[in-house]
């Protein structure tokens, strides 16, 4: 296993205990406040759990009548019972509930940080770790509501520490330090232990994320054929047995370090209640403490070692509640928006924008090569380009370049003469209707996919309309609910299931509906049959009207739509010039063209009207 360096952590116990009470109270106040006034009613039970024993003992030697016993005796166990009941009748069950609404809440804020980071930062493989280890923190031990809590366990037993070391001090001070002993080793120890487990919380955090990846094959709906087809189950089911060796290593490994952080506490215990109990043995044969006494301290000596113990273990699960708030903390303290203007999207959003790309290169963090090397590309206002070259030319770097979703490594993107990162982020995006090669659809309806719009203001004629040209009319006449058709057949028995072309069909309807001025489409026909593709490019010019637009194709011929034609190649931009300049250049677009185009020549040798 690889060895980490010693990390500072990103917060102090304080300032951790400060903000997830201050969040707890924003976002379950009940239960904290419910809390605090248990603790005077924890320490009366502690109380009373030692005394009880040591009343019936005193009444039953009192030579009282029976009435007098059973009326001190069952008085006092009525007070037992109906302070037990408040405690978990009603503490218990409410402060469970709240920390359960705290820490979905907690886990709220950790989402919503995901989804307002930047897909630069967010694509990070560290920065999605830091999101497992965050969301892990919501439902480890209570989560960030066991800040809370431990500090109430806190209060009680230094309570309960301070009234039964009294009364151990009553007939005995020097007893007190030798119950304290075993309390300090074990803190001793357990320290050791969390470090120990903090240092290797990433190995543990990327292996937990492994496991749960090949777990959830077997339900993954889209690689269930491929899995079949080519006979992948017992190798899945191979990786998916090795992890899981792996992780019962690793559990029974923290299960060693566990038991060793506590073997040597044994001895220590053992001779501390042996001495304990011997000089409480010697005073009752020497009549120094009466029957009762001897139960009472008894007793107390038994709950004082247990309550020390439980200060200074609270105090080792704060530092590990602590270093799990760390890991919420640090995910949902970025800011995002850092690098961004504040410069408004409205006064582009009326005609087609000109877009400039001066001197762009791009390199992935970590990474000593670069991607795209000094990209100069002018989008002249309302044309149509269409980005071509072979895999790995670097056409989808350059797109999301243009989309916002990185930012250059040097050089600049101006939309209109304004640099995109003078604009805010989502001013920015507002700008572009992209329509990606892949995508995804959720448990939304139809209408909702293609306006983005979940609260029922959308126009739901252009919703229709934008389905249509997209070519989901034939669909959509089958679907008894139409539009208002849920996607996910496991959410609604009434749902349906998009093939992968009618996907890139509702995502393109989804572009027509948003009608930004920058129109971006990558791979919009590679799921679609050649009718459906012929009925897209028909469509384009239509599409393209007033928008500047961004087409990547790998099939050559749909490049004739386009006003010019730009050839990457290693990252670079070779080639640029209109379909048919190209072609005359007889240059590497031109070979790749005349490559393809034999596909789709008829028997004549005549190319097809493609």
């Amino acid at each position: 296993m690889k060895k980490t360096k010693k990390e500072k952590p990103y917060k102090s116990l304080l300032s951790n205990f400060l903000w997830a009470s201050k969040m707890q109270l924003k976002y379950a106040p009940l239960g904290f406040i419910i809390r605090i006034l248990g603790i005077p009613v924890e320490v009366a039970l502690n109380y009373c759990s030692i005394y009880l024993p040591a009343l019936i003992v005193k009444q039953a030697v009192s030579g009282n009548a029976f009435y007098d016993i059973a009326l001190a005796i069952g008085s006092f166990f009525i007070i037992q019972m109906l302070l037990s009941q408040l405690k978990e009748g009603f503490m218990v069950r409410y402060t469970e509930a709240e920390d359960k609404k705290f820490n979905f809440s907690i886990l709220y804020l950790i989402n919503e940080r995901s989804f307002t980071r930047t897909y630069e930062e967010y694509e990070k493989k560290e920065t999605r770790d830091l999101r497992q280890r965050a969301k892990n923190s919501c439902f480890y031990d209570n989560g960030a509501a066991d800040f809370s809590k431990r500090v109430t366990y806190m209060l009680q037993y230094i309570l309960s520490y301070v009234l039964f070391g009294g009364i151990i001090a009553s007939f005995s001070p020097w007893m007190l330090p030798v119950i304290m002993v075993e309390p300090i080793l074990s803190l001793i120890f357990l320290r050791v232990f969390q470090k120990w487990a903090h240092k290797h919380r990433e190995y543990e955090s990327n292996l937990a994320s492994k496991l749960g990846y090949a777990e959830e094959q077997p339900d993954d709906f889209a690689a269930g054929k491929d899995i079949r087809v080519y006979g992948m189950s017992g190798w899945l089911t191979n990786i998916y047995y090795s992890l899981v060796k792996e992780m019962n290593a690793w559990e029974r490994k923290k299960s060693s370090k566990r038991f060793l952080s506590s073997l040597s506490s044994l001895v220590v215990i053992l001779f501390r209640d042996s001495l304990a109990y011997a000089f409480l043995i010697g005073m009752a044969i020497n009549k120094q403490i009466t029957v009762d006494e001897f139960v009472l301290y008894f007793a107390a000596i038994s709950q004082f070692a247990s309550f020390f113990g439980g200060i200074l273990n609270t105090w080792g699960g704060l530092h590990a509640s602590s270093l799990r708030v760390c890991d919420v903390r640090k995910y949902i303290d970025t800011d995002v928006t850092e690098a961004c203007g504040d410069k408004k999207a409205d006064e582009h959003m009326l005609s087609a924008p000109e877009i400039e790309f001066d001197n762009v290169s791009y390199r992935y963090d970590g990474s000593d090569d670069y991607v795209l090397k000094n990209v100069s590309l002018k989008f002249k206002a309302g044309e149509s380009l269409a980005l071509v070259g072979l895999n790995g030319a670097g056409k989808t770097t350059l797109v999301k370049l243009l989309c916002g979703l990185y930012k250059p490594t040097s050089g600049q993107i101006r939309i209109n003469g304004i640099p995109s990162d003078s604009f805010a982020l989502k001013e920015y995006y507002r700008l572009f209707s992209p329509v990606f090669q892949d995508s995804k659809t959720a448990f939304f309806t139809i209408a909702e996919t293609v306006s983005g719009d979940l609260n029922g203001n959308y126009d739901a004629p252009r919703v229709e309309n934008c389905l249509r040209r997209a070519g989901l009319g034939n669909k959509l006449d089958t679907l008894p609910k139409g539009i208002n058709t849920v996607l996910d057949k496991q959410v609604d028995s009434e749902g349906t299931a998009f093939s992968g072309g009618e996907v890139q069909k509702l995502m393109m309807a989804r572009a027509l509906y948003k009608d930004a001025p920058i129109l971006v489409l990558d791979e919009p026909t590679a799921a679609l049959d050649p009718i459906a593709e012929s009925k897209i490019y028909e469509e384009y010019q239509s599409m393209t009207k007033g928008k500047t637009s961004l087409f990547i194709s790998h099939r050559l011929a749909s490049t004739r739509f386009c006003d010019r034609v730009v050839y990457m190649e290693n990252g670079e931009i070779t080639e640029i010039g209109t379909h048919e300049e190209l072609l005359s250049a007889g240059g590497e677009y031109s070979h790749l063209y005349e490559m393809q185009s034999c596909w789709y020549r008829d028997d004549y040798g005549k190319e097809e009207n493609v």
